[in-house]
């Protein structure tokens, strides 16, 4: 039967001791108290007789109607990373929240307000009002050896923290549960982990914080053998861009890859099953300027191994645009050593700033301009994706955020500016969006009435 891979708002329970000579109790002593409770009230806004007979009515009545609120409450757990309230998660467990509060292991409670979220790493940023807290310090997920014990520490039933114990079974997993243009590259421990763990916290026997828990392989929604933690070095990372930058700064190669199988190998005529296959350099993209070319095969970045998809971008996705790394590679039988500075989503190489984003009330969605590879797999070099849905057009027709508007009103548009006079430029007051998946191979077509 095919596994499940479930997202868990979720922890589990275990005993403290010694496995094979290898003691616990520090780790889980000095792990337990930085390990919260977190509770998030999640709003959507309307039900299946609003969304099917809304824009019907608003016509007849000429006003937006009042939507009632759908209120559910989320749970999972979070991890401290400094003594004044910085509190880190997965995004799952606090994206929408409208009130999020924090229970301690000495089950004093705060709320809390998020600083940051992204969907793309799962990696949430929130934060108390406090001093003095006790809290864990990030450590090298990238020094993380396969067999090594490890805890996972989670608060998920809102009593105190709880501890299992496990082994890293793998590093650079790929499980596709966070969609497409994520940054996947999990450690998979065989800790048990079950609901309401979380964003709970996975440490080695120092008590070094090297992995966020975020996912379980099931089949029934409980812990069956596998669990999943983002690596420290991404989370790190992640929080460190929201600080200082207010959005998650992401770093692209500019190359298309392929996993390198005996297949493939024999395709290509290759001597070698190690490394990652340049199947293409997107034009002007980092690669390409360095003097990557399509047929190399990367052998490492920064002295990292990289031998899959994951490891890649696990690999580029502890670097900021501008940031430069030494790229290994084999170009016909010989290796080469090439530094490239990696590129923002539009193909520069500069900080992208939180406003490359914005809100449109009428839509009721997040959008932002495309990334270069973006545009190389949709074949057009304009139109806005989709990053968030919220109130308004979007959800009353029961469209999600994988889509990229490509024009309005038979006008293309990349950037707010553009958006705003096509959508100003109606007849009739009738605006009409083309729209396609993200993967560019589907036509969308939306009509309605603007006031």
């Amino acid at each position: 039967m095919k596994k499940l891979v479930v997202l868990i708002g979720m922890m589990c329970v275990a005993l403290v001791g010694r496995a094979d000579g290898v003691n616990f109790a520090d780790a889980a002593e000095k792990t337990v108290n930085t390990v919260v409770h977190i509770q998030a009230e999640i709003v959507t806004r309307g039900n299946s007789y609003y969304d099917f007979f809304g824009p019907l009515l608003e016509q007849l009545y000429g006003q937006r109607l009042q939507v009632p609120d759908n209120v559910s409450i989320g749970f999972g757990s979070g991890v401290v990373i400094s003594p004044d309230g910085y509190i880190v998660t997965n995004n799952h467990v606090v994206e929408n929240a409208r009130k999020i509060v924090v229970t301690f292991n000495d089950k004093h409670k705060r709320e809390a307000t998020i600083i940051g979220t992204d969907p793309t790493t799962d990696i949430a940023l929130i934060k108390v009002e406090a001093t003095d807290l006790e809290y864990l310090t990030f450590g090298d997920s990238d020094k993380v050896r396969v067999g090594e014990w490890v805890l996972a520490v989670g608060n998920p039933f809102n009593l105190t923290s709880t501890v299992t114990a496990g082994i890293v079974s793998a590093k650079a997993r790929n499980i596709n549960i966070l969609g497409e243009g994520t940054i996947e590259s999990f450690i998979q421990t065989d800790a048990a982990v079950n609901p309401g763990n979380s964003g709970g916290a996975l440490v080695n026997i120092n008590g070094d914080l090297i992995g966020i828990n975020a996912a379980i392989a099931s089949r029934t929604g409980s812990y069956v053998g596998y669990s999943f933690a983002i690596p420290s070095n991404i989370a790190k990372k992640v929080v460190e861009d929201f600080l200082l930058y207010g959005s998650l700064q992401r770093a692209y190669l500019g190359v298309s890859i392929a996993e390198i199988t005996e297949e493939l190998a024999e395709q290509k005529n290759l001597d070698m099953l190690s490394g990652v296959y340049v199947n293409d350099v997107f034009e002007d993209g980092a690669a390409q300027k360095a003097g990557v070319k399509p047929g190399d095969i990367i052998l490492s970045i920064n002295d990292l191994t990289v031998d899959t998809r994951a490891q890649l971008v696990g690999a580029i996705g502890q670097y900021r645009p501008g940031d430069k790394v030494d790229v290994k590679l084999m170009r016909d039988g010989k290796e080469h050593n090439y530094t490239v500075t990696l590129a923002n989503m539009h193909g520069t190489e500069s900080i992208v700033k939180g406003g490359d984003s914005f809100y449109n009330e009428k839509l009721g969605v997040v959008l932002e301009p495309l990334s270069q590879e973006t545009k190389n797999t949709i074949k057009k070099n304009f139109g806005l994706k989709v990053v968030e849905v919220r109130d308004g057009v979007f959800k009353r027709q029961g469209l999600n955020k994988n889509y990229i508007i490509l024009t309005v009103n038979n006008q293309k548009v990349s950037n707010e500016q553009e958006l705003n006079n096509a959508m100003a430029n109606t007849r009739n007051g009738k605006i009409r969006i083309e729209m396609t998946d993200n993967a560019g191979e589907f036509l969308t077509i939306l009509e309605f009435y603007s006031k």
